[in-house]
């Protein structure tokens, strides 16, 4: 199968089949009783605007509707667990109580049209948008339905036919726009589609989006200079946009955005409307060149409908009802004032929900029987000047069949996500230096520390101390270095497995094996500086040996730090509980206490601490064969170092041992990090 991309000439949405679309008139009478006609089909009339490219949608008409839909959530279960934790309560004290989102809403919108969720904060509008993507969590009680082209919403069903895009940006900083769509295309575009192909998809969406001019420039985040809010807000688009979906859904696109960003942003989400999609957003209060652009509103007031219908009917609907739009006064920013519950004190609160409730009852009784459940004139009006729309410049539109095929399977994502975390990491070089400098200092400062004992070699307490330490200083900073990298990585994650972008395996073994570059350097960039510096055993084989203790060591505190920050849900706790777990296995390394005085829970502990391990492997290197001068008063006896060992109960197993045991540990932290990416959704605070 190939890619169906026919340039036709004129081939734009006509105005019979395109949704009726109009323009605001620029004063508002005393009444506002007249229809806003006087520009309808000229919305897009500049050069600028016709002669783009309108990236369609091929795959026939799509449609979404709500019937009856009554929703409760239980606020109890809205609070994350770590939160209830800080409460200090049973888990049978604590209270639950049910809050109405969503209360006998019915929608109906199709293809072609764009629909604007308005209202105030608290209003249902988040909510509404989670039951239709399936992400409602803590639900106390769900009736009615949500059907998708007649067909009951399910997860895998939105996985098929909706793109989500969220109100926060998820991208990796560091990528230039064109890589980051690059290799979504990849991910996320049949098999079937030739390099190529997926090149002109994404230099297709680029150009639909407007993204040419910072296509080369890195995305960025609050931290690095990147794109304006706007461009990044448009690749989160453009994201969702590459794989051609029928429905695009998103929540509160314009929030965080100066006026005329978002007002650019809606113009962009209107002409994917044209393209044959359907497109469903949530807004708070948008100003009235983006209210405008809307097909279609429905006003919310405590998860009841206000009113549903076309966007020029809203006025002459709530004039008719005795609620006239003032002149020169915002529709939208009325409309949802009006509708607004102010909750200063219980009186005002009262009367907003008593008129809140009217209106919606209003509302109901005038749809009743409608198969759309939509407000519609009884006459709708026609002014002379719109009786024949504005002829359109010709438009090239750029159609892409909707085949499915095969996604890629998961060797192909794991070489892909591979490739997209190496270009991710190893961009960052100012994180990269900083790692390596503080790699490089703690060996300096060890190093010549122990480097002042001159020719000598060291006496053998200074050289279990040096060891100890070789084993426990790094391994501490990467815990904290790898938790705080992978919650920044946390929310883009949840969001791309929510997606089915790839799966788990995948990206576990992309994250494991592209971070293997970085831990060898700074391994060597930590490692070797100190043993020379400091004068341990100059056997070649001795060093290699030596080395890899200290590969292993660190390792398994990478891992360990891995699995903590998958298994919670914030930097705190994963810190705090990484800190926890390394304390433990440095206090039970068989430095600061013998292991033959521990009792027997901490001699547990000691069997898993991989630090006791390599402290054991790291005695056994340097001190097996050599001989030691030691002062008994006036005597001097000649001991053989292993005896050393022996004596601090280190050398118990053979060297071998210590090695598969570290391995064993790296492994098992492994498991429980995969385990964890699997079972536990990597929610971010943010989503909660």
């Amino acid at each position: 199968m190939s890619t169906e991309t026919g340039l036709k000439s004129g081939g734009g949405p006509s105005p019979s089949d395109a949704p009726s679309r109009s323009s605001l008139p620029s004063q508002w009478g005393p009444g506002c009783t007249r229809a806003w006609r006087r520009t309808r089909g000229q919305l897009f009339s500049s050069a600028d605007e016709d002669s783009s490219l309108y990236f369609t949608y091929s795959g026939g008409r799509n449609e979404l509707q709500i019937r009856d839909l009554h929703y409760e959530v239980d606020t109890a279960a809205q609070i994350p667990w770590y939160e209830k934790l800080s409460e200090f309560k049973m888990p049978w004290e604590m209270q639950s109580s049910k809050q109405t989102a969503i209360n006998n809403l019915n929608l109906r919108v199709h293809s072609g049209q764009m629909l604007a969720i308005i209202g105030s904060s608290g209003c249902g509008k988040t909510s509404l948008l989670d039951i239709v993507t399936c992400r409602d969590e803590g639900v106390s009680t769900r009736l009615g339905e949500v059907l998708i082209n007649g067909q009951p919403s399910t997860p895998q069903l939105v996985r098929k036919s909706i793109a989500h895009v969220r109100q926060d940006d998820r991208l990796l900083p560091h990528l230039t726009v064109r890589e980051t769509l690059a290799f979504v295309a990849k991910l996320r575009l049949p098999t079937h589609f030739s390099q190529a192909q997926r090149d002109q998809r994404v230099d297709d969406v680029i150009a639909e989006l407007r993204l040419r001019q910072c296509a080369h420039t890195r995305v960025g985040n609050d931290y690095v200079r990147g794109v304006s809010g706007g461009e990044r807000r448009r690749v989160s688009i453009a994201v969702q946009l590459l794989w051609n979906p029928g429905i695009l859904i998103l929540d509160e696109p314009t929030s965080g955005l100066d006026s005329f960003t978002a007002h650019n942003l809606v113009i962009t989400l209107s002409r994917l409307a044209r393209g044959n999609r359907l497109v469903l957003l949530s807004v708070h209060q948008p100003r009235s060149d983006i209210f405008q652009l809307f097909d279609l509103v429905v006003l919310l007031s405590s998860g009841s409908a206000a009113y549903y219908g076309p966007a020029q009917e809203m006025v002459p609907y709530f004039t008719a009802l005795g609620h006239p739009c003032p002149r020169y006064c915002n529709p939208s920013d009325f409309y949802v004032d009006l509708i607004s519950i102010d909750r200063r004190n219980p009186d005002s609160e009262a009367e907003c929900l008593a008129r809140a409730k009217v209106l919606a009852e209003q509302f109901l009784e005038k749809v009743k029987g409608t198969d759309d459940f939509m407000w519609k004139p009884e006459e709708p009006s026609a002014l002379p000047d719109c009786a024949s729309p504005a002829p359109r410049l010709q438009e090239e539109v750029i159609t892409i069949s909707n085949h499915e095929d095969a996604l890629p399977g998961r060797m192909h994502q794991f070489s892909i996500l591979i490739r997209r975390q190496v270009y991710n990491d190893f961009r960052d070089l100012v994180t990269l230096l900083v790692h390596g400098m503080e790699a490089l200092l703690m060996s300096l400062l060890i190093g010549f520390l122990y480097y002042g004992a001159g020719g000598e070699r060291l006496s053998i307490q200074d050289t279990v101390a040096l060891l100890y330490m070789i084993g426990a200083l790094t391994p501490f900073a990467v815990v904290l270095d790898v938790i705080a990298k992978c919650h920044s990585e946390r929310a883009m994650l949840y969001h791309e497995l929510e997606d089915g972008m790839y799966s788990v395996t995948s990206y576990f073994f992309a994250k494991v094996l592209g971070e293997l570059p970085e831990h060898c350097a700074f391994t060597l960039v930590y490692g070797l500086p100190i043993y020379w510096l400091a004068g341990l055993n100059e056997a070649p084989e001795r060093f290699l040996l030596n080395l890899l203790l200290v590969w292993l060591t660190v390792y398994c505190s990478r891992s360990m730090a891995l699995f903590v920050a998958a298994a919670l849900p914030t930097l705190q706790t994963a810190a705090f509980m990484g800190n926890a777990l390394f304390t433990v296995f440095y206090l039970t390394g068989g430095f600061v206490i013998s292991l033959e005085n521990m009792w027997t829970v901490a001699s547990w502990f000691s069997h898993a601490s991989f630090m006791r391990w390599g402290f054991d492997g790291m005695l056994q290197v340097q001190f097996r064969g050599l001989m030691y001068q030691v002062q008994l008063g006036n005597l001097t006896l000649t001991v053989d170092g292993i005896k050393v060992v022996n004596a601090m109960d280190m050398n118990q197993y053979p060297l071998y041992s210590c090695y598969l045991v570290l391995i064993t540990v790296c492994v098992a932290f492994m498991v429980l990090y995969y385990l964890a990416l699997r079972f536990i959704k990597q929610k971010s605070s943010q989503d909660w």
